[in-house]
């Protein structure tokens, strides 16, 4: 059927008259070119305008009537393309042409066609053969020799030793089931490989194409778009699609003028062939959109830094992306250019190449490629040299641009628009590893919707990635670009600013969020937030916990930060912001680590309090970590700087924690002194959750001393001022000091009933550690009962806590479960 519904070859034949039209307006049939037939249908088109008394149709009149391209139809109008029988059927119908002149116009049209084949077998283009098969309008063959059509094998040369990307191929493998065999209609025609710079898109592309090449026995186009390299010179589809037609066999006096027209041949020469596109390197989908197929038996491959969201959504195409190697297939990328032997001899070294290249195919391969420059040189060396560079970037210039990391690197930035260039630059001096939109808006000074449209202007170019929504992250190696920008481009002041107002923003987010975690606790002042500051409002304790969640290893991160930028003030401020987390989830080490740098911080100021806060909290965390005699001294001096200063208030909460240490040691009655030296001051101060969380304590020393009676009141009256206090760590401990002082009285039921409110409420507010403490002394109590089975569960729970947090409790709950209690069986 032809696009109209005529049925193909189907014509009133030839007449010598025309009925029904003037004679002054009737057609001179005897056209022997393509032009003169496009004057044809120009005349055709004028004539039907002045019957109707109407202007002429417009080509995107023809082009809604009949669904085909503007240009092809503006291409038949110049006479630059000999229209198909059946669209020339549909065109001189649409024009006005009689049933006589239809007839007379395929004649001349067959004519036109057939001198057209004649010229081409007198002068046969190079290459190309001297006869083409050619099709009558009564579906039969002219009998003359098969056309050879060219079949063009453009693929660069696959990367020899290619190595990993199994779940990428699969991807692709899939995209491709069904291209090796003629479709009508088959899976996506168009797939998109995309990632961020120097991980290997082109690599992976390449390799796969030549995997599955045999499944377009009709040829693989190529064409590296250039949309990111060091000339900055774009290649056009124009110039691309010229490029094909050259490919395919079409001589250039043959290559229509427009675009469009390009397009439609292009598409029209690939429309029953199975064939693989390989579009390389793309910008935008503009300059890839042209390029694509038409027809369902071929598949274009686009690769791009840019996600090309457009093809995703109008096209069809599906997306895979190529991401960092793994830490197994850096190695094996390493194994194959420098040998196994030579890796597994410096194992150490190996790992720390792959670290600092961050898994980055380029910045590996140009390692690589360095020692294999040296092979009697250690690896240990490249590591070495790693290290003592002042600029990271430096160590991966490979001596020229298509290898440099860093003008690599700089093809997509010198892509993004002017502000999201500065934000990317400012991301430079942010602390890492990742960012909200809330915090990046501060760090930049810009409202947060702005902000969220320009991340995800980066993360398109992959210059960032989404790893998880709202929070975007670089990799090492980016964000020491990052920096390196900030340095040349930012002014000092600018760069200054930037790292105060992200700092501003953790600390004054995380200070509001730490006091919904602990009510309470003692307040600071933290330092005022600069102008552009807005920081995030935790509305209960559920979205404070949350926030900690997604953001303490920025803040980690934050706090040795500030102390390298000279913001010695929001060192310790962020430190003590993070002491309840980090202690309910376990972290001690990192605990550790902040508070160093948070006293080395408030040393360097001369902040006292600041000094006597890090004692405190530093020593309650190496107290954990087994290292008693450094948390003493530390908690000695805490309690002269808080005394000195007047601060009866912190002196209270070190006393406090410096008997909460005392107890785990057995120095019992050296606890309950400091426990009641911390009530004193409490009441003193007239501080009700203080004197709550003071008197669980006096109550708790009291009952490991064997006194019950003390203890229970103690800890009744310490229940009693939690419930006006909404501190419900403290009420947790308190729950618990009352389960353990019921289960010494014999009361193991009602003992049952306190750790059950007590880790109802460690739960909620995410204290693993005491929930796995409480865990060990209800199984106590239930083997107590004599429920064995429900003791070993319990204790279980509790074991698989301590060890998710590597504590050293877990070898006495282990003792209890390998124990061979009675009605018990071990395993």
């Amino acid at each position: 059927m032809s696009d109209q519904g005529i049925p193909a070859g189907t014509r009133p034949p030839a007449a010598g008259a025309v009925r029904g039209v003037p004679e002054a307006h009737r057609l001179d049939t005897d056209a022997q070119t393509v032009p003169d037939l496009a004057g044809l249908l120009r005349q055709l088109r004028r004539r039907e305008a002045r019957q109707q008394g109407e202007t002429p149709l417009t080509y995107r009149q023809l082009a809604a009537k009949t669904g085909w391209s503007r240009g092809v139809i503006g291409e038949y109008f110049a006479g630059n393309i000999l229209p198909p029988p059946e669209r020339f059927d549909t065109l001189i119908r649409l024009l006005g042409a009689t049933p006589a002149e239809q007839g007379a116009l395929a004649t001349a049209r067959d004519r036109v066609e057939e001198r057209r084949r004649h010229a081409d077998a007198d002068h046969p283009a190079p290459g190309r053969p001297a006869r083409v098969t050619v099709r009558t309008r009564g579906g039969t063959r002219v009998g003359t020799p098969v056309a050879r059509v060219p079949v063009p094998r453009q693929l660069p040369p696959a990367l020899p030793g290619f190595v990993g990307r199994a779940a990428q191929l699969a991807q692709l493998d899939g995209g491709c089931t069904g291209h090796d065999a003629p479709q009508r209609a088959g899976p996506s025609s168009t797939m998109v490989l995309s990632g961020t710079a120097g991980v290997g898109k082109t690599t992976l592309a390449v390799h796969w194409a030549h995997r599955v090449a045999d499944r377009f026995p009709d040829g693989q186009l190529y064409v590296d778009l250039r949309g990111f390299d060091s000339t900055g010179a774009v290649v056009t589809p124009t110039e691309a699609v010229r490029g094909f037609l050259e490919a395919l066999g079409v001589p250039p006096d043959r290559v229509p003028t427009h675009l469009s027209a390009q397009v439609g041949l292009y598409r029209s020469l690939l429309a029953d062939r199975r064939m693989l596109v390989l579009l390389d390197n793309a910008r935008e989908v503009d300059q890839v959109r042209p390029l694509l197929a038409g027809g369902p038996n071929c598949l274009c491959l686009v690769t791009s830094r840019h996600r090309l969201a457009g093809l995703i959504t109008a096209e069809g195409a599906r997306q895979v992306t190529v991401d960092l190697l793994s830490t197994d297939e850096a190695w094996e990328l390493l194994a194959r250019r420098l040998g196994a032997d030579r890796l597994t001899v410096e194992p150490a070294a190996v790992d720390e190449m792959i670290e600092r290249c961050v898994r980055l195919p380029l910045a590996l391969a140009v390692l690589a490629a360095r020692g294999a420059a040296h092979p009697a040189f250690p690896l240990a060396t490249i590591v070495a040299e790693l290290r003592e560079a002042p600029r990271l970037l430096d160590s991966f210039d490979a001596g020229d641009t298509g290898t440099d990391v860093q003008a690599v690197f700089s093809w997509s930035y010198r892509n993004l628009t002017p502000p999201a260039a500065r934000l990317f630059r400012l991301l430079g001096c942010h602390p890492g590893p990742d960012t909200g939109v809330a915090a990046a808006a501060s760090l930049a000074g810009l409202p947060r919707d702005r902000t969220a449209r320009l991340l995800a202007e980066l993360a398109h170019a992959h210059l960032l990635t989404e790893h998880a929504p709202g929070r975007f992250a670089a990799h090492d190696l980016l964000r020491a670009y990052a920096a390196e920008l900030a340095e040349r481009g930012e002014p000092v002041e600018e760069r200054q600013a930037a790292v105060r107002r992200g700092l501003d923003h953790y600390l004054h987010t995380a200070h509001a969020a730490a006091l919904l975690l602990q009510p309470g606790r003692d307040p600071v002042v933290p330092v005022a937030a600069l102008p552009g500051v807005a920081p995030e409002e935790p509305a209960d304790h559920g979205r404070a916990l949350a926030w900690f969640t997604a953001e303490y290893p920025v803040l980690l991160a934050a706090v040795a930060h500030a102390g390298r930028t000279g913001f010695d003030g929001h060192a310790w401020q962020l430190a003590w912001a993070l002491v309840d987390f980090l202690q309910r989830r376990g972290n001690w080490p990192e605990l550790v680590v902040a508070q160093q740098s948070a006293l080395a911080g408030a040393r360097r100021a001369a902040d006292l309090p600041g000094q006597a806060n890090a004692h405190r909290d530093l020593a309650r965390a190496l107290n954990r970590l087994g290292r008693v005699d450094e948390a003493v001294e530390h908690y000695r001096q805490a309690l002269a700087l808080f005394g000195g200063l007047g601060d009866h208030t912190g002196q209270a909460r070190t006393h406090r924690a410096f008997g909460a240490m005392l107890d785990g040691l057995g120095r019992h009655s050296e606890a309950l002194e400091h426990g009641q030296r911390a009530l004193a001051l409490y009441r003193d101060a007239g501080h009700l959750a203080g004197e709550a969380s003071a008197r669980n304590a006096v109550g708790w020393a009291f009952a490991q001393l064997g006194r019950y009676g003390p203890a229970l009141d103690h800890c009744s009256r310490a229940l009693t001022l939690l419930c006006s206090t909404g501190d419900r760590h403290g009420e947790a401990n308190t729950w618990d000091s009352l389960g353990f002082i019921h289960d010494r009285l014999g009361h193991h039921r009602q003992a049952i009933r306190c750790y059950g409110r007590a880790l109802v409420l460690y739960r909620r507010i995410g204290d693993r550690y005491d929930e796995a403490d409480t865990l060990t002394r209800l199984g106590d109590t239930r083997h107590a009962l004599g429920d064995v089975h429900g003791a070993r569960r319990t204790w279980r729970r509790a074991l698989s806590i301590f060890e998710d947090l590597d504590h050293p409790d877990a070898a006495r709950v282990r003792d209890l479960l390998t124990r061979p209690w009675p009605g018990s069986v071990t395993c």
